[in-house]
């Protein structure tokens, strides 16, 4: 059964079932009051499928030369001074500590510390 149009209070009642029924038939319902429309509810347009080729076209900009390289032959040099530095700490810390924790290390790490042992509790015996 479709329906071309209803009164406020029974849309009211059955708002989601009409809107189900709007959206699966694609007709239009007319909402009244006291016999005056007043409201008219359609089936919303379909989303169009957006094609991935071209979706950034005009989203981008070239700034400077680039063919030329991100970083001079001497930035270059430093980088690779300082990734052997971090590596160096590195295995300093791992043979230290047995860890690798990016920070200062204070101490010795929970498995190599010496921990005191309580007195285990004497157990009862059963008779």
């Amino acid at each position: 059964m479709v329906i071309s149009e209803m009164g406020a209070a029974r849309f009211k009642a059955h708002c989601l079932q009409v809107m189900e029924t709007v959206r699966r038939t694609r007709r239009p319902v007319t909402i009244t009051k006291r016999g005056v429309p007043v409201a008219r509810l359609v089936p919303a347009e379909p989303r169009k499928a957006k094609s991935i080729f071209g979706y950034m076209a005009d989203k981008t900009a070239f700034v400077g030369d680039i063919d030329r390289p991100a970083w001079t032959e001497e930035e270059w040099k430093e980088f690779e001074r300082q990734r052997q530095e971090q590596w160096k700490a590195w295995d300093r810390e791992w043979l230290t500590y047995g860890t690798i924790s990016g920070e200062k290390t204070v101490g010795l790490p929970p498995g190599l510390a010496r921990r005191k042992r309580r007195a285990a509790p004497a157990r009862r015996r059963r008779r």
